[in-house]
């Protein structure tokens, strides 16, 4: 079942509700097998599950609730609004306006994404392809370098590390993952 925001997914016969974005449903709608990248927001009275059709589209996800003041629902607002490169341009053009023009952005929200979201736009490389490989790898590595990112290393050495690690060793989990990458950054 979907819906322009949200997606029931059937798991091994357990349905989860996954909230997603108007640039999603487009591009999922009408298909009976989709993979989407998930992220759970866990809340003080809800566990609430995201989904994107494009890694890169939950990366910027990731980027917007990272601002102060930007939380999930404002972040899936501006996701519904704009195409994720068109939130990128908006970012590196400084283009407040096009935020603004989004219901419940104000000026300081606007300047405060423009702000902290500039130089991680900026820094990342043209291409964000997973590298070719089975789907199960390539869900490992995707969460694993998101969350490396998100413990603050570059990108493209947390991806030189996952892909050594993988094609050394069999890896069960994304836990897995992270903890040897981990390891071998710090060393």
């Amino acid at each position: 079942m979907i819906h322009p925001t949200l997606a029931v997914v059937d798991c091994h016969g357990v349905g989860y509700h996954v909230h997603i974005s108007l640039h999603t449903y487009s591009q999922i709608d009408k298909k009976e097998e989709v993979l989407l990248y998930t992220h759970l927001a866990v809340k003080e009275d809800a566990h609430v599950l995201y989904g994107f059709a494009q890694l890169d589209e939950k990366q910027l996800f990731l980027q917007l609730i990272s601002v102060n003041g930007v939380g999930t629902g404002t972040a899936q607002l501006i996701l519904s609004a704009l195409t994720p490169d068109a939130i990128k341009s908006a970012i590196l053009r400084e283009d407040d306006l096009t935020f603004k023009a989004i219901k419940g952005i104000g000026e300081k929200t606007a300047k405060r994404i423009l702000l902290d979201l500039k130089d991680k736009i900026g820094r990342e490389p043209e291409s964000k392809s997973v590298p070719a490989g089975p789907v199960y790898h390539n869900t490992l590595q995707a969460e694993s370098l998101s969350a490396l990112i998100a413990l603050g290393f570059q990108r493209q050495k947390s991806q030189q590390v996952i892909a050594g690690i993988l094609q050394k060793q069999a890896i069960q989990s994304v836990e897995e993952l992270i903890k040897l990458a981990l390891k071998q950054m710090s060393s």
